[in-house]
């Protein structure tokens, strides 16, 4: 939490003189405490009507830039080029209690670029209007968190314009109601030709890319040859493409991982992948096609995939399908219950395909790939339904053809609550508990994490449909597969909507029993800590300095 709270500032002004008096001799108490470490970084506080653009773009390593509430409303383009360090970020946060709100009437020009960023963190934005709400065009260890991202002219959150996305950590946002192309988040390019890598997405909630006049709008798309990225524990619903949607990491480097998400309301499927990508303890409660669908999409063809522990309710079509396996397909110790499909279905070449422990209703077509076993949906949950939607309740019960019925080769550590299996298979996203559901009930809004402290595993990414190019310029963005549409050229953006996600560690590719990596983000509930170069007793010479200093500072960066 930070020192500075912009309800605090003071109303009368200090003179120039008095100013300076003071702030030399905070300086030169400061000095003492901090005399064999590393100088302060900056805290400039700014509202409403201030130059915040060329704040941040005059930022040092360490500097943090602090928005009063309010709205700023934007009229030129807005880009950021800063580089912060490892140990010292450049950090862009909301004062505390407070919410500015970066708002662009017109959708001509992105809200924000971020043109060239290192080690940069925007925390606590309320993001509106203009093309795409948020787009990183080169962007290296960028964190963005506990940011708000709706009514955007396209996409809410791109990471598309040809740089390579590394490490990129996108945490506990909220994206709703995009336009035109809007997918929530849109990471990497078509064809391979950028690519997000070593990232972590969690926590995030994302709903209703689903409007009247929509072209694609999925939920995430994670384009070709980006990999060993994470999404996690993010609320995704009323899309009106995939919830999901990955591609190919086209050898560049490890699988994605897809785990521990709740999803309804998916327009197209609920999660569609084409290849290296391992999808685990997922809930999906209804879509418009199929649950989970492995199918061919650019360079990418169905093959090393692993689908295990998801529980997949579908009233329509398949809970899973695959079509034109290539390569290793595993299906295992998933729970999929469809009232009118296939609970596993495998179009063309099946050989490498394996199908096991899975429990649900539906069978398996063609019935030589494997058995499903008999469940039922009033026996085996706690309260679930067909509806597609909320509530819905799909915790075992006691007595569950789901407890220990899966085989023990695919089980994963931990479960959807990211509580730890301990050895056990029970069947589907949740491993049983006497008590009943030791985690939050599915709900709107963000998933209730508070409990997880889960270290990340590594994992490479996957994609879909092309994007929109934004209104900032640039190519037109490639073709997508599954209906979608290319992405038209924009204003001066690059091809397509894309942006990278937040650096996992340590997650073999086979992602089963696999120990999971160390990460402090693992825990939704919190921020993790900023590194910080500054002396712990030096913080209250700060405060005062930083009010002392803060129109005198404001004046001259405009």
């Amino acid at each position: 939490m930070h020192p500075y709270d912009a309800a605090t500032m003071p109303a009368t002004k200090t003179t120039k003189s008095a100013s300076r008096c003071l702030a030399l001799g905070a300086l030169t108490a400061l000095s003492v405490l901090t005399l064999h470490g590393p100088a302060l970084a900056e805290v400039t506080l700014l509202a409403p009507g201030d130059d915040v653009e060329s704040a941040i773009n005059a930022a040092q390593p360490g500097d943090e830039i602090v928005l009063a509430g309010g709205t700023y409303e934007l009229t030129d383009r807005f880009g950021i080029s800063v580089r912060g360090t490892a140990s010292a970020p450049i950090v862009v946060s909301a004062a505390v209690g407070e919410t500015p709100v970066l708002n662009r009437a017109a959708n001509d020009q992105n809200v924000i670029d971020v043109d060239d960023a290192e080690h940069l963190v925007l925390r606590g934005l309320e993001i509106s209007g203009g093309s795409h709400g948020l787009r990183l065009v080169s962007a290296r260890f960028v964190t963005i968190e506990e940011c708000e991202i709706h009514d955007t002219g396209d996409v809410a959150l791109s990471a598309n314009s040809g740089g390579e996305y590394e490490a990129l950590r996108i945490l506990r946002n909220h994206i709703h109601h995009t336009n035109n192309t809007g997918e929530g988040m849109y990471l990497g390019c078509n064809e391979n030709a950028c690519r997000m890598f070593d990232s972590l997405i969690e926590g995030n909630y994302i709903h209703h890319t689903n409007g009247p006049f929509v072209k694609q709008k999925d939920g995430y798309e994670i384009k070709e040859g980006s990999y060993n990225n994470i999404v996690r524990d993010n609320v995704i619903h009323d899309t009106h493409y995939p919830c999901i949607l990955t591609y190919s990491t086209v050898g560049n480097g490890p699988p994605n991982v897809i785990e521990r998400n709740v999803m309804w309301g998916c327009g197209d499927h609920g999660i569609q992948a084409a290849a290296d990508a391992i999808i685990r303890n997922n809930i999906i409660l209804g879509s418009g096609s199929n649950g989970i669908a492995m199918q061919s999409h650019q360079s990418g063809a169905p093959a090393n995939l692993v689908v295990v522990h998801n529980t997949v309710l579908h009233a329509t079509n398949d809970a899973i399908s695959a079509s034109d396996i290539i390569g290793s397909v595993i299906i295992g110790n998933n729970a999929l219950y469809a009232e009118q499909g296939y609970a596993v279905r495998a179009d063309g070449e099946v050989a490498g395909l394996v199908v096991a422990g899975n429990v649900g209703i539906g069978g398996a077509e063609p019935a030589s790939i494997g058995t499903i076993m008999t469940g039922s949906l009033a026996s085996d949950f706690v309260a679930a339904s067909f509806s597609g939607t909320l509530p819905n309740d799909v915790f075992p019960r006691a007595g569950s053809a789901l407890i220990g019925a899966g085989t023990p080769a695919h089980a994963t550590l931990d479960d959807f609550n990211g509580t730890a299996r301990a050895g056990s298979a029970d069947v589907g996203a949740y491993a049983f508990a006497e008590g009943g559901n030791p985690g939050g009930e599915l709900a709107t809004g963000p998933k209730d994490v508070g409990s997880l402290n889960t270290p990340d595993p590594q994992t490479p990414d996957a994609g879909d449909d092309g994007g929109s190019g934004g209104n900032d310029g640039g190519t037109a963005g490639g073709g997508g597969a599954s209906g979608g549409t290319g992405g038209s050229s924009g204003n001066g953006g690059s091809s397509g909507n894309g942006a990278a996600d937040a650096g996992p560690t340590g997650e073999p590719d086979s992602g089963l029993n696999e120990a999971p990596g160390s990460d402090e983000s693992g825990c939704g509930c919190r921020i993790a800590p900023r590194s910080s170069s500054r002396a712990p007793l030096a913080v209250g010479w700060l405060t005062a300095l930083s009010w002392l200093s803060f129109r005198s500072r404001r004046s001259r960066r405009r």
